[in-house]
């Protein structure tokens, strides 16, 4: 198969987006496929645009990416595009996916996870793996998932949507969280124990260009998080942080925490997990795969925090783990998801 990954991009998530781009792309490779690896925000910058070449040489734009423990500078970033434009999509981006078979979407946040991508790309009449414009917005925001999950009875954290610093003095009870309505990677999320740390969180969460923020319950427990595969749920796993709680440098830096899969848990519990994933990715129209994120508390209860459209591949993301513990290797679980987001399609008749 002709495959485009597309990454990087101007999400707070860029550089995992191209952690995860590189791996995707190198074990497509390995199986035999012949891959185009994109940033989707600079795209091919070169006046002359031989689509069927940049194929046959797998031509990738970079060979190599550190994810570190602060996010990336989208404004270097942007600054170094050759035409200077702010628009998301890069020069020959389209015109090179409309030659693939499939555009496999390792992008992280931002245009990239929350439907706009998907939309465009449906309008276009290409495919792409993953879930759909719906499921994708959906999933992304925060408080709009929060409202889907209650009216659908998965039991998720109360919570409370603010629109400006002011309206969120609203909030009086404490230990909560706070986090940025359709942030990724745990970017901007705060444990605040107090009052007196509430409104620094307050601020620090509207510092990533958010016009709202989601301050929810904290829930005391076990981080667990499960993958599903066309809809069916992997082992789940647990993720224990070395200190404090999963946030962006606990995620993506080695050792930072240990994840336990298959996970020491009861058969009820295990049980408990899987279903709320899978209720979870039925209730938000999720396509193709995902991974939901939750609390099981010390009574057995699976309080879900969020879905994730495009769950990480990166060396310690945890869908490459479960799949692994489920028998699956990683260029396995690539073209798995392709396979399944090809069936989508099937389904569909588009």
């Amino acid at each position: 198969m002709r495959i485009v990954v597309l990454a990087g991009g101007t999400s707070t998530e860029r550089d995992v987006s191209i952690s995860s781009g590189l791996l995707i792309a190198a074990a497509l490779r390995e199986k035999g496929h012949e891959v185009v690896l994109l940033d989707v925000f600079r795209g091919y910058e070169c006046d002359i645009c031989d689509v069927y070449a940049l194929f046959k040489q797998n031509y990738s734009f970079t060979d190599f990416i550190q994810v570190g423990d602060t996010i990336s500078d989208i404004s270097e970033v942007m600054e170094q595009r050759r035409d200077k434009s702010a628009r998301f999509l890069g020069e020959n981006v389209i015109d090179i996916c409309s030659y693939a078979d499939i555009t496999f979407l390792a992008l992280h946040g931002g245009a990239g996870e929350n439907g706009q991508i998907q939309a465009t790309l449906d309008l276009l009449g290409l495919k792409y793996t993953g879930s759909g414009y719906l499921g994708s917005a959906l999933a992304m925001n925060k408080g709009i998932t929060k409202s889907v999950l209650i009216q659908k009875h998965v039991l998720t954290p109360r919570g409370e949507i603010f629109k400006t610093a002011a309206d969120a003095q609203a909030w009086t009870e404490f230990p909560c969280v706070v986090k940025p309505c359709s942030g990724g990677s745990s970017v901007g999320i705060t444990v605040v124990e107090n009052a007196e740390e509430y409104m620094g969180s307050v601020q620090e969460a509207f510092g990533y260009g958010e016009n709202e923020i989601v301050v929810e319950e904290y829930i005391k427990g076990r981080e667990f998080s499960v993958g599903l595969l066309g809809g069916k749920a992997l082992p789940p796993i647990e993720i224990i942080p070395n200190e404090g709680f999963y946030d962006y440098k606990t995620k993506y830096q080695a050792g930072a925490a240990r994840d336990i899969c298959p996970a020491d848990i009861t058969a009820e519990e295990n049980t408990t997990l899987r279903e709320a994933a899978i209720a979870t990715y039925k209730a938000l129209h999720l396509e193709s795969y995902a991974r939901v994120d939750f609390i099981l508390t010390d009574d057995g209860q699976a309080y879900c925090l969020e879905a994730n459209t495009l769950p990480g591949m990166t060396p310690t993301s945890l869908l490459p783990q479960e799949a692994k513990v489920a028998g699956i290797s990683y260029a396995d679980l690539c073209e798995l998801i392709i396979d399944i987001s090809m069936q989508k399609y099937q389904k569909k008749k588009y």
